[in-house]
């Protein structure tokens, strides 16, 4: 374990103390209109700028004095020594005893980060080696087993080997390259690959399968369904033609029928949801080309090159992550919603539940002690002005606190700006809505003006209500493409990161999705063959008995 991990719980930390003091004394019944009203230009002095994007947090409860004992938080918990550690290659990963380097993929030669780590080296000859196989299938010069050119692109893999694809595969949806498609399968069950197959012609049809180990259940179960349907469907011979894969063990793929050719290597370093900068992401470069998944990866090395050389008053990362930690563990928040307001970014709050809530959905620190805080937030949200129709009405009159990050781009990524600019309109009005309310006296008159008699009125208005100060970030940037994505990505990585830091947690491993996959592999042939159940849970007993007499029918 790195020296620099602190051996003290947060709580025990000066500036936790100070932030207690100061959330009683000053911040737990603070109006945030308040603020602007004791700051005319609050605006300006609680933004913080990034590459492309735009960070306002100044509809929260931050006055100089918390953003001052924050950033002393931040300090205390050596969040600055364990982000040197992280890109000097230092194993920060302790119950793996590995190094986190997801920065290195998306790094310049120059940038010397962890050269010496093994692998590190290999990581331009692996993109160079994804961007000729890319350039091959776009020219024609890799093509199906009949000679057609594979225009159907089908990942096949399961969380942070699938959410980053999907996520960043519809987000950039303009930017696919020519009649290529993308498409994803991920769930065990079947459905998605079934439904394609009905779909697609295999004789296009390129499927990358993503598992590291080349083991993972429902990877394999998935990839051995579409081999089978190319082998059915063009011959066993056809299946090197149809099949790419991101893994490291080439056994497994030596008897899968991969061809040599189209195997692109991982490491260890790298953890499955932040893996989409790795071989993970051929998908996405097959459909979005080798010159803008560059762009993509540049714009996450721009944020990395921030987070790495601001101080820590302006960085983007690490001030979102202290205002999450803010409402966490002294405003008592449970839960986080993400709205952005791009459709095409509809996957982006899926895509962040994975990253921060396998990350930091952890009760134990990284020394192995329980926590004596609570620790990750339940990440949720949805699209735009989709939310506003579904769930935004908890989020005005519910009892619940729920700060919310708005997430808008200036300009439209598909062919009205004048859509844009009504959802821009709608983001606006829904950060504004959160923040100063609709008062009673208001609804009053509002209601006394359309015609209610004052009785009436003042009876409805209680329903009308909307209490208001409710806190919101707003990530503002020009416009959806490779580059802001991947400025906006890697916000959100290392915001996790830091969060972690804090907590004491380890934010890179997962021990948490094991026991699940053990006790599923445990179940398999008792559920499809009827072997014996070799457990005790008496209501697995049961449901496997009422699941095998519904199998009769």
């Amino acid at each position: 374990m790195p020296e620099q991990l602190s051996a003290r719980y947060p709580t025990d930390l000066p500036a936790w103390q100070a932030l207690k003091d100061h959330y009683r004394d000053d911040m737990k019944s603070r109006k945030i209109a308040e603020l602007f009203a004791r700051d005319p230009e609050r605006f300006a002095h609680f933004t913080a700028r990034s590459g492309d994007l735009l960070l306002d947090y100044s509809k929260n409860f931050l006055s100089a004095k918390t953003r001052q004992l924050l950033v002393r938080l931040a300090r205390d918990a050596q969040v600055e020594k364990m982000r040197d550690a992280m890109f000097a290659g230092e194993p920060i990963n302790a119950t793996e005893n590995r190094a986190v380097l997801h920065v290195a993929l998306r790094s310049k030669l120059s940038d010397q980060i962890a050269l010496e780590e093994p692998g590190v080296s290999d990581v331009w000859r692996t993109l160079d080696q994804m961007g000729h196989f890319v350039d091959a299938v776009h020219d024609g010069g890799v093509r199906g087993s009949t000679g057609r050119r594979l225009t159907d692109i089908v990942n096949i893999g399961i969380g942070g080997s699938d959410l980053g694809v999907v996520m960043a595969g519809k987000a950039l949806r303009q930017y696919w390259h020519g009649g290529t498609r993308l498409h994803c399968v991920s769930n065990i069950d079947g459905t998605q690959l079934s439904d394609l197959m009905s779909e697609l012609d295999p004789q296009n049809t390129l499927f990358v399968v993503c598992s590291k180990t080349f083991t993972t259940l429902e990877t394999l179960t998935n990839a051995n369904a579409a081999r089978a349907w190319i082998a059915d469907s063009l011959g066993v011979t056809a299946v090197g033609h149809h099949f790419a894969a991101a893994s490291t063990n080439h056994q497994a793929m030596d008897e899968f029928g991969i061809n040599p050719e189209y195997r692109f290597g991982l490491w260890d370093w790298v953890g499955g949801r932040f893996s989409i900068w790795s071989a993970v992401g051929l998908s996405l470069a097959l459909v979005i080309g080798r010159e803008d998944f560059q762009r993509f990866l540049s714009g996450a090395r721009r944020m990395d090159q921030h987070f790495r050389n601001a101080p820590v008053e302006e960085n983007m990362p690490i001030l979102m992550a202290l205002i999450a930690v803010w409402y966490n563990n002294f405003f008592g928040a449970d839960s986080q919603a993400i709205l952005p307001y791009d459709n095409r970014l509809d996957r982006f709050p899926a895509f962040l539940q994975q990253m921060q809530m396998e990350s930091n959905g952890k009760g134990v620190r990284a020394d192995g002690r329980p926590v004596k805080t609570k620790t990750g937030m339940v990440v949720w949200g949805e699209a735009g002005s989709n939310a506003q129709h579904s769930f935004n009405q908890l989020l005005h009159q519910g009892t619940r606190f729920v700060p919310v990050d708005f997430i808008v781009p200036a300009w439209t990524s598909g062919s009205s700006q004048r859509q844009q600019d009504l959802a821009i309109a709608n983001c606006l009005a829904q950060s504004e809505a959160l923040m100063d309310g609709y008062s009673v006296e208001q609804a009053v008159h509002d209601l006394a003006d359309a015609g209610y008699a004052e009785t009436d009125a003042r009876s409805l208005a209680a329903h009308k209500t909307h209490p208001g100060n409710r806190p919101s970030n707003t990530i503002l940037f020009p416009e959806l493409t490779p580059d802001t994505l991947g400025q906006l990505v890697a916000l959100y990585e290392h915001k996790v990161f830091v969060e972690g830091v804090i907590w004491g947690i380890n934010s890179f491993d997962q021990w948490g999705v094991e026991l699940g996959k053990r006790l599923a592999t445990r179940l398999a042939d008792v559920v499809s063959d009827g072997s014996p159940y070799p457990g005790d849970n008496e209501s697995t007993i049961g449901l496997l008995a009422a699941i095998r007499r519904l199998s009769r029918q």
